[in-house]
């Protein structure tokens, strides 16, 4: 039996400890034109591959960016400017608050392309106003906004209408 880690995914033995992590590393990715796209592991339903490195999973793409870019700093995230998630190319990788990673994303997209409001109300300047929430400000309709506290009004306080 060889000497080595067994690995009851694979179902073959591996030895780690003498195998360069670098090397380990690099032949898990495949290098295309852009992206750099990991092979490797993927971490759950969450779409990012990951890594074992010094007794423990660490994200590919924060492996990557701490290999070949450098350390990374407390309360920033690494965004994949690709929007790839299996990407590790330093190059796509960069480091960002919470905030400006959501806004970049799918979920700030998605909520930056709506024009009108649930019940048609309009986005404009005129009709748009701006609160201050955890991920940074949102957007609210001014006559949504004027209609429910209407709303609340009358049933709180009943005697005023």
């Amino acid at each position: 039996m060889p000497k080595g880690v067994y690995t009851r995914h694979s179902g073959q033995y591996a030895d780690r400890k003498k195998q360069d992590p670098i090397e380990r590393f690099i032949s898990k990715i495949e290098f295309t034109e852009t992206c750099w796209l990991w092979k490797g592991s993927p971490r759950n339903e969450t779409g990012y591959g990951c890594f074992w490195f010094e007794g423990r999973t660490e994200a590919a793409h924060i492996f990557a960016y701490k290999l070949w870019v450098g350390s990374t700093i407390k309360g920033l995230v690494i965004d994949h400017l690709c929007r790839v998630h299996m990407c590790v190319n330093p190059d796509h990788l960069e480091q960002v608050t919470n905030l400006v990673n959501i806004q970049r994303g799918e979920v700030g997209r998605w909520e930056r392309d709506k024009t009108h409001c649930r019940l048609g109300h309009p986005y404009d300047e005129a009709n748009t106003y701006y609160q201050q929430a955890k991920y940074g400000p949102k957007r609210q309709c001014r006559k949504c906004k004027a209609l429910a506290a209407a709303k609340w009004r009358a049933i709180h306080h009943p005697a005023l209408y």
